[in-house]
């Protein structure tokens, strides 16, 4: 395996940090869930059943184009079939975290999406977040219904499995899995002290236009 270069080395390391995050903030349990980068005309990827406390930027696995790794490296997440297709299809995005964060498997068990009771649930870039129907995990059927389910969004529940969270980087990814944990845990929350408002078409286009200009952007 020939030695990383500066940027590639970055990446590794930030897999690495992303993993423990999750790990640290209740979003993974385990050796569950994984993430991935685009990185030259591939990406890397966290290595299949691992721990996060157990992985090193050695271990993190650079799959080609053609499905490929090196020779000697770990095997990949079992989902990076699911991880690499959407990278292929969305230019627009170069990070994917997939995580079985404890409110949002709830709704997926429940093949249920979370609808727009909280207006952040914005941040997903939809006015809900849908639900994939459930496929084995690991399997291309899994890729290709999260494909069509996520379709220019940048999250989806996974029924009976957990959530899946797009972004521009693994940062931004991570905080998209944050939220929808959050979103989830705020619907739940409503569904259990009674029927909870859900906001309209018209008001969260209000958001969405609301948010176009929203913080510090000039």
């Amino acid at each position: 395996m020939s030695a990383p270069d500066t940027q590639e080395s970055k990446l590794r390391a930030d897999l690495v940090r992303v993993m423990r995050k999750m790990a640290a903030n209740g979003l993974n349990k385990g050796a569950s869930g994984n993430a991935s980068v685009r990185f030259g005309g591939g990406m890397l990827i966290t290595p299949s059943g691992l721990a996060p406390d157990l992985m090193d930027e050695q271990g993190i696995v650079h799959v080609a184009a053609d499905g490929s790794t090196e020779p000697g490296a770990l095997r990949p997440s079992s989902e990076w079939e699911m991880h690499w297709r959407i990278l292929q299809q969305r230019s627009d995005v170069d990070a994917v975290v997939h995580c079985h964060s404890r409110h949002a498997t709830i709704l997926a068990c429940c093949h249920r999406p979370i609808e727009p009771v909280h207006y952040m649930v914005s941040v997903t870039g939809g006015a809900e977040v849908p639900v994939a129907p459930y496929r084995i995990f690991g399997t291309p059927e899994l890729a290709d219904a999260v494909v069509a389910t996520i379709g220019e969004g940048l999250a989806c529940l996974m029924a009976n499995h957990g959530q899946i969270a797009l972004g521009h980087t693994l940062d931004h990814a991570l905080a998209v899995a944050e939220e929808v944990e959050e979103q989830a845990a705020v619907y739940y929350g409503a569904q259990i002290l009674g029927s909870p408002h859900v906001l309209s078409d018209q008001q969260m286009k209000d958001i969405f236009l609301r948010f176009g200009g929203y913080g510090q952007n000039r």
